[in-house]
């Protein structure tokens, strides 16, 4: 029972670096159904992990720390307020417009930058959060796949390949659901009513505990139902794996009127501000998102238009409409870390990089150790021409996120213009292990080991990675 979910995905394009394919797939099953799955959460653990890897290898990812540091202090704010025990997350961000969001055993929580621009308020775009919070804590994955273990195997390839489908295709998602498995093993892949319910009733005390509004989370998925109606559009891929229906949401309703009052949070700008961003980035027509926030930076979001200006600007290479549109800004938008940090991007764009060096040397004193600011401060450095100045800091931003595999990719390319080849092999070995392309990472220790004058600790360390590989070469044949 091996390879049958790559063999699933193996006509996936794959992005960043030119990657060789996964080995040869079979027609056989994945062994998915050891019954030790549920009864061992290091074993979910491990499959999560390993299935993370093959997402992050074909489905592109959004590469945009500001994004990225909301919505994992969103996770991270819900979480101690939930029933979840295990709390070793990774949060992945899709770089795809779709509305979809999804949680993987062993606390892989997967959010589409669509479903940032279907929400309505922080409040909803939480909701789905704690929604996938629940069912992680409540272990409905590991409950399936001992539900399906003995009858439906191949059912559970398809709902970890239908995932990584739609993450790397908007289209491709209902595709793989009907045409792999079958329409009539559709419903299976749909959690059960009793364990949506349970997600959602779980869920919403989540959002309570963390000051937040319960009945966002029926709203939210009210929005989406309109969405896909509305625009004629078949149903978000959120909806295809959370079936949700008129009655649920009454009941969700109705539920959230009877859960103890919430003092609500003062409103935030966080959300208005990386939801421009992201109407921004998934916009195919720059010229006309910007004339729809210029229109907007005169009517009554005039904050919201002029920072949409500012990055729609920014894409149209319309530089100085874009410092126009900063300087229109107010200051408490103007005083905000992410507004700051697209001062530098424009800085970036303008090509004035001592400015723009100031200005992130400035937000490293002002905000030590936060994920964005290293990553705009690389960025400067990198752009700057000193890739030996940016090395450290790259390094420093995986320390504490070291499954970010952009800054991996990064960190090889500046380690090259600085001259240090044992390092751009080891970032190499990293990058292709972390996107499940372990042909080339094994291929990367062996050009390392060949380089001369290695060090001791040089070698020792190329040894290490040697057998990391060999030991996840093992456990990908086994779990797919």
């Amino acid at each position: 029972m091996k390879n049958f979910l790559l063999g699933l995905l193996i006509s996936i394009p794959t992005i960043g670096l030119a990657i060789a394919q996964p080995s040869q797939a079979s027609t056989n099953l994945p062994t998915l159904a050891n019954p030790s799955l549920t009864a061992s959460a290091s074993t979910e653990y491990q499959l999560g992990r390993n299935w993370a890897r093959i997402l992050r290898g074909r489905a592109p990812l959004l590469n945009d720390p500001l994004t990225f540091h909301y919505i994992d202090e969103l996770l991270w704010d819900l979480v101690p307020h939930s029933e979840l025990s295990d709390r070793r997350l990774e949060l992945i961000v899709v770089d795809n417009p779709t509305f979809n969001a999804f949680a993987v055993p062993g606390g892989i929580i997967g959010v589409h930058s669509g479903l940032i621009v279907a929400a309505g308020s922080e409040d909803e775009l939480a909701s789905v959060l704690a929604h996938e919070i629940a069912h992680l804590s409540q272990r409905h994955y590991a409950q399936r796949i001992e539900e399906e273990r003995r009858n439906r195997p191949m059912v559970l390839a398809g709902v970890l390949a239908s995932i990584l489908i739609a993450s790397a295709s908007p289209e491709g998602g209902a595709a793989a659901l009907t045409g792999t498995i079958g329409a009539q093993a559709q419903s299976q892949l749909n959690f059960s009513r009793r364990n949506e319910e349970e997600a959602d009733r779980i869920g919403m005390q989540t959002l309570v505990a963390a000051n937040r509004d319960p009945r966002a989370m029926p709203q939210m998925f009210s929005r989406l139902q309109r969405s896909y109606r509305f625009y004629g559009q078949r149903p978000p891929e959120f909806l295809l794996t959370h079936p949700v229906t008129e009655s649920r949401i009454a009941d969700s309703l109705n539920r959230a009127e009877a859960l103890p009052p919430v003092t609500l949070r003062p409103a935030s700008i966080d959300f208005d501000l990386i939801k421009t961003r992201m109407e921004v980035h998934l916009s195919n027509q720059p010229g006309e998102s910007l004339q729809r926030f210029l229109a907007e930076s005169r009517d009554h979001n005039a904050a919201k238009g002029h920072y949409g200006v500012l990055l729609s600007a920014i894409r149209t290479n319309e530089l100085s409409l874009a410092r126009n549109a900063l300087e229109q800004l107010p200051n408490v938008w103007r005083q905000h870390l992410y507004v700051q940090l697209s001062e530098i991007e424009l800085l970036l764009a303008e090509q004035d990089f001592t400015t723009a060096q100031q200005h992130s040397e400035r937000m490293m004193s002002l905000y030590p150790g936060s994920y964005p600011v290293m990553k705009v401060h690389a960025a400067v450095l990198y752009q700057s021409g000193k890739p030996a100045h940016a090395v450290p800091v790259f390094r420093s931003i995986l320390q504490s996120f070291p499954t970010d595999v952009d800054s991996w990719y990064q960190l090889a390319e500046a380690e090259g213009l600085a001259g240090n080849i044992t390092g751009v092999h080891e970032a190499r070995i990293e990058y292709f292990l972390l996107t499940g392309n372990i042909d080339s990472a094994m291929q990367q220790v062996t050009f390392a080991k060949r380089e001369r004058n290695l060090q001791p600790a040089d070698l020792a360390r190329l040894e290490q990675l040697e057998a990391e590989t060999i030991e996840i070469r093992r456990q990908l044949k086994e779990d797919f």
